[in-house]
């Protein structure tokens, strides 16, 4: 028997900094912002770098121009609210001078393999692959499986399954990346995350609400 489980709607969702990235490189950063290794932190921001330079490709011929990394990493800091530790190959915009929305970043035409993933998460995956082999690598694959694991459920309403999503894991990357069904967060665990930023949602709204009319 399926299980029916209630899930987040984008409203519940935390605001994104700069939505044109989307949702799944926000979150590998703030994922980034709680690794304590400072080398291990300064790795995942290159890989973030990556993905982004794949989601926003520089409009001129090389996409690794100095003028385009430098506004990556610019944008980088200003998604993690300049709170990301790292070393920046780059001077960058202080939180006090940063005032202005950064450019708009356009959104990839092309077609992609599940909607319920979007082009956003595909390019982490390909970045993924050119990853070089290693403990690192390990990990951010792993981040990402939860990741599409943690999308999967965000738009269907039933349990899923690890298997499937190893399964895509390995089509979307041609092959080239896997992990092992033990390495998923756990489906209950995802959903409980789910509720507990909707109920603090609620709680702050309805405390609001209660202000407004002078109570407490």
């Amino acid at each position: 028997m399926t299980n029916s489980i209630n899930l987040a709607y984008n409203t519940d969702l935390d605001k994104l900094v700069i939505p044109e990235y989307g949702r799944n490189v926000q979150k590998m950063i703030e994922h980034a912002k709680s690794i304590q290794d400072r080398d291990i932190r300064n790795k995942s921001a290159r890989v973030i770098i990556k993905v982004m330079n794949l989601i926003s490709p520089s409009p001129k011929s090389s996409s690794n121009s100095e003028e385009h990394l430098q506004k990556l990493w610019s944008h980088l800091h200003i998604i993690s609210n300049f709170e990301l530790d790292v070393d920046s190959p780059y001077d960058l915009p202080s939180k006090e001078n940063y005032q202005s929305r950064p450019e708009k970043v356009p959104y990839p035409s092309n077609a992609i393999k599940y909607g319920h993933y979007g082009k956003i998460m595909e390019d982490m995956v390909k970045a993924a692959t050119e990853f070089k082999e290693g403990d690192e690598k390990q990990k951010l694959v792993k981040h990402i499986a939860n990741l599409l694991k943690t999308s999967y459920l965000q738009w269907n309403r039933d349990s899923v399954n690890d298997n499937l999503i190893i399964k895509q894991l390995e089509e979307l990357s041609n092959g080239k990346l896997t992990i092992n069904a033990d390495q998923f967060r756990e489906t209950s665990d995802i959903v409980r995350g789910f509720k507990k930023k909707k109920n603090n949602k609620n709680y702050s709204k309805n405390k609001n609400r209660r202000k407004e009319h002078g109570g407490f």
